[in-house]
């Protein structure tokens, strides 16, 4: 099946790197270069110092865009925050929401990414405030769907009727693969019980999980059975986290224009341990999807307290993966020895 789906990265997945100054910013551009992972996807607090509290870094952007001229890659989109509890006891007043999310725009402008990613606790209306500022300078706006949250939660609901009676098309959709955590993450299991949860706890929340049960009921359980702290920190993550439906997204296309390629352990064999990459690939072909699946690694925070951290490799092992399912040649950076 031909598709215009491509291959990206969030730097965002080498978060431990950067933070130990083990890679630059130009290790991390050339990295996803030599695995074709030509689209980059960037948090601008984790990647620019001082941004935005020290206003616009003049010359870490001139070094961005000469990075994307060396290594042929592009920017695809900003992910930006709103710490709209930035006075303890007090909500940002709608205004101030609307200039600081329009300050995010101009810096997206400013490092060429045509997307910039809200979080989903913005309001729909602060978002809808900005949509013709954002047209003006040709980027979109787009909310995540992060789990907990789904399509068909009414917060999501809210902003989808809102961006239909605005009327524009800046403002879309950037859906989190973590609304599809099939399978209870091994690396999640292994940490937790590390952190004090017994086996038999363990095993039980994790059987609850693929089962489907309640949370409510798995917490219940989980305190009848002796659990505290971190067995209860373990009950509360199938609060947190869902096995949606791929297919839901078909009904959003239209206003989807980038993925983040969510993943927590990638196995020697280039499969997602509890993410079904084969059905959501599918469902992005099925409905035209033309972005980009930019990789986001976080299964880092959940061994680096036992094993060294390689997000490079994770997120080699994951572009295998995506070039198998997208019927992409490997890089010679990807092929095995």
């Amino acid at each position: 099946m031909s598709h215009q789906i491509k291959r990206g990265v969030s730097l965002y997945s080498f978060q431990n790197e950067t933070f130990l100054r083990t890679m630059s910013l130009e290790d991390c551009i050339r990295t996803c270069a030599e695995i074709g992972a030509k689209g980059i996807e960037v948090v601008g607090e984790q990647t620019f110092s001082g941004w935005p509290e020290v206003g616009m870094p003049t010359a870490e952007i001139a070094h961005w865009h000469a990075l994307m001229e060396r290594y042929g890659t592009y920017p695809v989109c900003h992910d930006f925050m709103l710490d709209y509890k930035r006075v303890k006891g007090q909500v940002m007043p709608f205004a101030e929401q609307v200039a600081s999310v329009k300050r995010d725009i101009d810096f997206g402008a400013a490092l060429g990414a045509p997307y910039i990613r809200a979080l989903v606790s913005i309001a729909p209306e602060v978002l809808v405030a900005c949509a013709s500022y954002a047209e003006d300078l040709g980027l979109k706006i787009l909310i995540e769907i992060h789990a907990p949250l789904h399509f068909d939660h009414p917060w999501i609901v809210r902003h989808a009727e809102a961006y239909e009676k605005s009327g524009s098309q800046a403002l879309g959709f950037l859906p989190d693969m973590g609304m599809f955590v099939h399978r209870f993450p091994r690396v999640w299991k292994e940490r937790f019980i590390r952190n004090g949860v017994p086996q038999h706890i363990a095993d039980y929340i994790e059987k609850a999980y693929e089962d489907r049960t309640l949370s409510e009921y798995v917490l219940l359980d989980v305190r009848e059975m002796g659990g505290t702290g971190p067995a209860l920190a373990m009950a509360e993550t199938l609060r947190h986290n869902a096995a949606f439906e791929p297919k839901r997204m078909l009904d959003f296309m239209p206003r989807i224009h980038n993925i983040h390629g969510k993943f927590y352990e990638m196995t020697e064999d280039d499969v997602e341990y509890s993410i079904p990459y084969d059905e959501i690939v599918a469902v992005l072909k099925q409905g035209g999807f033309k972005g980009h699946i930019c990789s986001e690694y976080e299964g880092n925070r959940w061994i680096e307290d036992a094993h060294p951290v390689q997000s490079v490799e994770q997120v080699k092992r994951q572009h295998r993966m995506l070039c198998r399912l997208l019927d992409e040649p490997l890089p010679a950076a990807l092929q095995k020895n």
